[in-house]
């Protein structure tokens, strides 16, 4: 525990910016998720999901609380996500296609020698 005056007052300041700074980064971060979880779940609400999301994360860096290469970074996945979603989106067929079978092994047959 601080005895100086100053830092007792520091150290209220930094836990009020903590609990603010808290706030906007699980704000980005639910955003985001429910980005992804409609791109998964192929909804039809998923480009206001994008921008609520990318809305979020402008935010969060315009406070500090991010970094803004970190937000543009995050930003940059959902929209080329959304791009390809948006020129082709996705149907269940091709779900299923996507996962791979194992390929049997292969094994180099051996000679006995008689």
């Amino acid at each position: 525990m601080a005895n100086i005056k100053s830092q007792i007052k520091r150290n209220r300041q930094n836990e009020k910016r903590r609990i603010k700074n808290r706030n906007f980064r699980g704000a980005a971060r639910t955003a985001i998720n429910t980005a992804r979880t409609a791109f998964d779940k192929n909804e039809p609400e998923t480009k206001e999901a994008v921008l609520k999301a990318i809305s979020a994360l402008d935010t969060a860096a315009q406070r500090g609380v991010i970094h803004k290469n970190n937000a543009s970074r995050r930003k940059g996945r959902l929209m080329k996500r959304l791009a390809a979603f948006v020129a082709a989106p996705p149907t269940e067929e091709a779900a299923s296609k996507k996962k791979k079978v194992a390929a049997p092994k292969k094994t180099a047959a051996k000679k006995k020698d008689a």
